[in-house]
């Protein structure tokens, strides 16, 4: 079990922002407890009975300071295809976490940037 934080650094107002999503709820819970980030901010599959706001997968959006304390309080630090290789494994998906692994063998995923679809990237 593990809670991870991607690499992007995606511009919300004067922040940037990463995604932190983790192996159980629970887990991702008591890490958002932990560096101070309020459940209101939880984002998750509409449908699961549980508040917060609509995404494809469960996670919150946070700022670099607040990754900057997951990563001291022990979170997994992955690249941009991070969250999509989670959920994939997640699905059972072989053939796109087959697909991650061979972009990250290429040298894709440590950008920071949006993804360019030119260079194969899947989100």
């Amino acid at each position: 079990m593990a809670v991870y934080v991607d690499n992007a650094k995606h511009p919300f107002g004067r922040l940037l922002m990463c995604h932190m999503w983790a192996d159980s709820r629970d887990e991702l819970f008591a890490m958002a407890d932990r560096i101070g980030v309020q459940r209101k901010w939880f984002q998750r599959p509409a449908g699961l009975g549980v508040a917060g706001m609509d995404a494809s997968w469960e996670h919150f959006d946070i700022a670099q300071s607040k990754r900057a304390m997951a990563v001291a309080a022990g979170a997994t630090e992955t690249d941009k295809y991070g969250p999509v290789e989670h959920t994939a494994r997640l699905k059972g998906d072989l053939e796109k976490v087959e697909a991650i692994a061979q972009l990250r063998a290429k040298g894709f995923g440590a950008s920071t940037r949006p993804a360019d679809p030119k260079q194969g990237a899947l989100l």
